[in-house]
């Protein structure tokens, strides 16, 4: 997958949050609405996250070292994970902690028309936000649900604006509520209880991130449709017996490792072999253009397995 659209996704939700947060804190500081307050900082935060999403993009792009032979493609993982952390302590335990001390020590709200005012036009700005990262992400899917997307996406960048955009959509709504209830009923205690509520979404959204991030990290192997095109080109040819095993691993969002033992017969010139391996290597390529790095072990196969490959 290539990073454009997941940038542009970035950067209209980067441009989105910093108008959103300024806003925010200026509503916040004139009004005393906790939820507010609670959403300038989800709102800086999450600005925060879109411009480390894209600094990880940019170190990922370096040459490979003798230190980092595979390159550095991994960067936007690491980054990514960054963000969740982010999300997690900036914006859900300080929102959490807001709310309880709002719901612990009320005080009332001043000017409720500003801060519904801006939680509108911040509704409708996240709106345009989330409709350019859904926009950008829709030819990926490929038919897949939106779960399924966030939880098998190799590239982080999209499904982490997804969920930012979703959880300062659903977030904002929540303090409108809050706001909103608390100058109908005269009790400030709904300003808290939304504010308590924002904390728990952004801890949600972050431990999900992390949960999706921490796996890319450990190293996650093809799809199992990629994996079937992959052994269905080794073996497409004459040049091998039989797939003795392959394995995959992502070394970044658009690259993959793979790398299989294949049998042959013993009679196999060398030449013949190296020539061989140079077929196999276009035809994997060819199937899954992501497949970059390719090693191949060539193997004469025991006899006795070989009857049970065949009998199995």
């Amino acid at each position: 997958m290539s990073t454009s659209g997941g940038n542009r996704a970035i950067m209209a939700a980067l441009g989105a949050n910093l108008g959103i947060a300024a806003t925010k804190f200026v509503a916040a500081f004139f009004s005393g609405s906790a939820s507010m307050l609670a959403e300038g900082v989800h709102s800086l935060a999450d600005s925060i996250n879109q411009l480390l999403l894209l600094v990880g993009g940019r170190r990922s792009r370096r040459a490979a070292t003798a230190e980092h032979p595979f390159g550095y493609g991994r960067s936007r993982y690491v980054y990514a994970f960054i963000v969740a952390i982010i999300l997690f302590s900036v914006g859900g335990v300080f929102s959490l902690y807001e709310g309880v001390d709002k719901i612990g020590h009320p005080h009332p709200l001043e000017n409720v028309w500003l801060p519904a005012l801006v939680l509108v036009i911040a509704i409708v700005l996240e709106s345009f936000s989330l409709r350019t990262a859904v926009h950008e992400a829709n030819p990926l899917r490929n038919g897949q649900s939106w779960v399924q997307f966030v939880r098998r996406a190799k590239a982080p960048e999209l499904p982490v604006v997804l969920l930012e955009d979703l959880a300062a959509l659903v977030g904002l709504v929540l303090a409108l509520l809050g706001v909103s209830l608390s100058w109908l009923t005269g009790d400030v205690i709904w300003d808290g209880i939304g504010t308590v509520c924002i904390g728990v979404l952004l801890i949600a959204v972050a431990v999900i991130l992390g949960m999706e991030m921490s796996s890319l990290l450990v190293g996650e192997g093809a799809t199992r449709a990629d994996l079937a095109k992959i052994t269905a080109a080794i073996a497409a040819g004459p040049e091998v017996d039989s797939i003795i095993h392959a394995k995959t691993l992502y070394l970044g969002p658009d690259e993959l490792l793979v790398a299989a033992k294949v049998a042959m017969a013993p009679t196999v010139p060398l030449a013949d072999v190296s020539q061989r391996i140079d077929a196999i290597e276009a035809r994997v390529r060819a199937a899954v253009p992501v497949a970059r790095v390719i090693y191949l072990e060539p193997a004469v196969l025991d006899p006795s397995l070989r009857d049970a490959a065949v009998s199995a």
